[in-house]
């Protein structure tokens, strides 16, 4: 499981932590083919958090997104089974299956959940997970001395 942000003691310290991802390998991150877990990127900018997974030759069909509370999984699941035409034998016939899950916990006074979005192009799942207001920077405001 993965928070979104950093924790190098800035702005939202402890909601980004490669090192509980790392050590927490129970049913949050898995592949249960015993393949590799696909490479994500996470990017936050003033106004939101960008992820990026990187899964070429899948659809976004082969792919589902739950938010359950603050916790953000994303599932996939794919089977390519090659067609079988008429007159072939086989002696050794292997199919391909793979299947995956993904979990990020997201800082609920942080992220607004209702305005997250996902797009498939290019062998890329994109996640946009917007800001809410409160949490953006803002510049800094001058004070009147009275």
């Amino acid at each position: 499981m993965t928070q979104l942000a950093r924790t190098n003691g800035n702005l939202f310290p402890g909601l980004f932590d490669l090192t509980r991802e790392w050590l927490d390998w129970n049913n949050n991150n898995y592949s249960s083919t015993g393949t590799s877990i696909p490479a994500v990127n996470i990017r936050e900018t003033n106004d939101s958090f960008e992820v990026e997974m990187a899964a070429p030759g899948m659809t976004k069909k082969d792919f589902k997104i739950e938010l359950d509370n603050n916790l953000l999984t994303i599932y996939s699941e794919m089977q390519q089974e090659m067609e079988k035409k008429e007159g072939e034998r086989y002696t050794r016939k292997e199919f391909s299956y793979q299947s995956f899950q993904r979990s990020f916990t997201l800082p609920k006074e942080v992220v607004d959940p209702e305005k997250i979005n996902a797009r498939y192009e290019n062998g890329v799942l994109h996640l946009s997970i917007p800001k809410k207001e409160e949490a953006k920077p803002r510049p800094p405001k001058q004070i009147a001395i009275k």
